[in-house]
C-alpha cells in the first residue's frame, strides 16, 4: 500500500489550511512510481500559467445533518451544505480565485471532501481522497483555493463513498466577462434523484446493490449466477411490477427495497439504471410542490441545467417551448434547436428559451424509470399543470452529445495522437462488479494500474463498453473532445456495447480520476487513475 503524507499542511501562496487534510502522494517527494505529485513543482508551474484577475471570492461551506423540506409535506433527514438543497450557488468571474472553507460537521466521525466537478484547477485542490488529499476529518476545516479560469456551468459535491447521493451538492457558475450570448435572465436548474432520509440512505442502497442479482430468488425461480443486465431471460420480461418494494426477496433474505428492475430506455440503449428512487427533484422540490421561475413573456432566459443525480439520466423539456442548445459541460457548441435534451449524471447543458405567456411545466423525465421531476415557469395567469404532466416536447426532437459540434473557438486543433488508452468498461448487475479494464479501483492502493500520460501529449481514450448498461464517464482536471469535431466535455454517456473515442491535450499535470458518474458504479470500482509521468 502506498504511503500517504499525513502532515499538517500550510501551502505558502495558496492560503490552504487543512489540519493534515491535503497531502502529496508520498512523503513530500516530487514523484511516486515516476508519477507527478499532486502538490509537486509541475502542478505549481501549471498553476502559474493560469490568468487570474487578482480577485478572491471567499465562501464558507458547512457540511452537516439537515432536515430538508422537499415540498408537499415531504421531509428528509439528510446531509447538506449550510442546511439547504441544492446548496447555495457560488458565482464568480473567469480568472477569479475561489477560496472555499469546508467545515465538516457530519456525524459519527464521517470524513468528507469537495470535488469541483468540471473545473480544470490545480491537482491538489481536486478533492479526491486518497489520491489528491486526505479526507477532511469530522470537526475539521479545510480551505480549497484555486483559480477558475474557464467560464461555464459547473457544480461541486463530495468524493467520498456515496455521499454524492445525499444533499451535499450545489451549483458553481463561472461567468464570462465577454459573454457573447444575448439574454435577459438566468435560471440555474439542478436535477436530482432522491432517496436519503425518505426510504433509506445511499449506504443502504449500496449494500443492497452489492448483493447483485445473481443469487436472487424471483418468485421461486433461482437465477443462480445468471447475468441479468438485459432484464429479459428466456422470454420472461421483468416488467414494472418487479420494481416495487414488495418484490421477492433474494435467497439470503435480502428485501429488494431499492433495486430497480425492468427499467429500459431506447435512448440509453437498454437498461436505464439500478436504483428505485421515491422522488425526482428539480431545485430541491417534488413535483407536487414545485420550484417556480417567474418571468415576463418575450424575455429570453438562459437555463443552466445540471444533473446532480446518483443513478438517473433525465430527458428535459419545457412545455410549449423549443430550446436552443448553446453549451455542454461549460463549453460552447454550434447552436441547435431541440424540443428536449438527454442529460446524464454529472453532465451540464445550457439552453436559451424565449418565454411564452402563461404557466409552463419544466419536466425532467427519469429516463426509463417512468417517473418525473417538475418545476414551473410562470409568466402570466393560469393554473399549474398536473404534477405528472408529460408535455409533447419530451417526444419531439432530442439531441444527444454525439450529434453536437464544438464551437470553432474551442475545437481542438488537429494534430497527431501521441498516446492511446483503451478504457474497457466491464462488469454487470449479476455480481455488481463494475470496473475498468477488468480491475476494480483500489482506494488502498490508489496508484496501481494507472493510465499514464506525459505533459504536452495529445491523448485518445477509447471507451469500450462491454456491459449491458450505459455509463457517464467523467475525467477530472480536463475537458475532452468527442471525436474530431464533437463537443468539448468532461462527462459523456457511453452506450451499452458501444465504443466512444475522445481526445484531450495533457496540459494539467497531476493525478486525475477517470470514473463512471453513476455513484454506485464508481464506488464499487468503475474508476481508474490518469496519471502524468515525469
Amino acid at each position: 500500500m502506498n504511503s500517504i503524507n499525513r502532515r499538517s499542511v500550510l501551502l505558502a501562496g495558496l492560503g490552504v489550511a487543512g489540519a493534515g487534510a491535503l497531502a502529496a502522494c508520498s512523503s513530500g517527494s516530487e514523484t511516486t512510481h515516476g508519477l507527478v505529485s499532486p502538490s509537486g513543482s509541475a502542478v505549481a508551474a501549471a498553476e502559474r500559467k493560469r490568468k487570474g484577475t487578482g480577485r478572491t471570492r471567499h465562501v464558507n461551506l458547512t457540511a452537516a445533518p439537515a432536515l430538508l423540506d422537499l415540498g408537499a409535506g415531504v421531509m428528509a433527514r439528510s446531509w447538506a451544505f449550510s442546511g439547504q438543497v441544492p446548496g447555495k450557488e457560488i458565482r464568480l468571474s473567469t480568472g477569479d480565485t475561489l477560496a472555499a472553507e469546508l467545515s465538516n460537521q457530519l456525524p459519527n466521525r464521517t470524513t468528507t471532501s469537495i470535488h469541483w466537478h468540471g473545473i480544470a484547477m490545480r491537482n491538489d485542490m481536486d478533492g479526491v481522497p486518497p489520491v489528491t488529499q486526505q479526507a477532511v476529518r469530522a470537526g475539521a476545516n479545510l480551505t480549497y483555493r484555486f483559480i477558475a479560469d474557464a467560464p461555464g456551468t459547473y457544480f461541486f459535491h463530495p468524493h467520498v463513498g456515496v455521499q454524492l447521493d445525499r444533499g451535499l451538492y450545489a451549483p458553481l457558475i463561472v461567468e464570462d466577462p465577454g459573454e457573447p450570448l444575448s439574454y435577459d435572465e438566468e435560471w440555474v436548474v439542478v436535477l436530482d434523484d432522491w432517496v436519503d432520509g425518505v426510504t433509506g440512505t445511499p449506504d443502504e442502497v449500496l449494500a443492497e446493490l452489492r448483493h447483485g442479482m445473481g443469487s436472487m430468488d424471483m418468485g421461486g425461480m433461482d437465477m443462480g449466477g445468471m447475468e441479468m443486465d438485459g432484464m429479459e431471460m428466456d422470454g420472461m420480461d421483468m416488467g414494472e411490477d418487479s420494481a416495487s418494494p414488495s418484490a421477492s426477496p433474494s435467497s439470503d433474505g435480502m428485501s429488494m427495497k431499492f433495486m430497480l428492475m425492468g427499467a429500459e430506455s431506447e435512448l440509453l440503449g437498454g437498461d436505464a439504471g439500478d436504483v428505485k428512487y421515491p422522488y425526482h427533484l428539480v431545485n430541491g422540490r417534488v413535483p407536487a410542490d414545485p420550484a417556480v421561475f417567474r418571468g415576463k413573456p418575450g424575455r429570453r432566459v438562459r437555463l443552466r441545467i445540471i444533473n446532480a443525480g446518483g443513478d438517473t439520466a433525465y430527458r428535459v423539456a419545457l412545455g410549449g417551448h423549443r430550446l436552443t442548445l448553446t453549451h455542454t459541460d461549460g463549453y460552447p457548441v454550434a447552436h441547435q434547436q431541440v424540443d428536449a435534451l438527454l442529460i446524464g449524471m454529472g453532465e451540464r447543458y445550457d439552453v436559451l428559451v424565449t418565454l411564452g405567456d402563461g404557466v409552463f411545466p419544466l419536466v425532467a423525465l427519469a429516463e426509463g424509470k417512468d417517473a418525473t421531476g417538475m418545476a414551473l415557469v410562470r409568466t402570466g395567469s393560469g393554473s399549474a399543470p398536473d404534477p405528472a404532466v408529460r408535455p409533447k416536447e419530451l417526444n419531439g426532437r432530442i439531441l444527444t452529445a454525439s450529434q453536437l459540434r464544438a464551437d470553432d473557438d474551442v475545437r481542438l486543433p488537429s494534430r497527431k495522437v501521441d498516446r492511446v488508452h483503451r478504457v474497457e468498461l466491464t462488469g454487470g448487475m449479476g455480481t455488481y462488479n463494475w470496473a475498468i479494464n477488468g480491475k476494480a479501483y483500489d482506494m488502498g492502493d490508489p496508484d496501481a494500474h494507472p493510465l499514464t500520460v506525459e505533459e504536452g501529449q495529445r491523448v485518445r481514450l477509447d471507451f469500450v463498453n462491454t456491459t449491458a448498461m450505459w455509463h457517464p464517464m467523467h475525467l477530472h482536471g480536463h475537458t475532452y473532445q468527442l471525436g474530431d469535431t464533437g463537443p468539448r466535455k468532461d462527462t459523456a454517456i457511453v452506450l451499452p456495447k458501444k465504443k466512444l473515442s475522445v481526445l484531450f491535450d495533457a496540459d494539467n499535470p497531476g493525478r486525475w480520476m477517470l470514473h463512471c458518474h453513476n455513484a454506485y458504479h464508481g464506488e464499487v470500482g468503475m474508476m481508474a487513475l490518469v496519471a502524468y509521468r515525469t
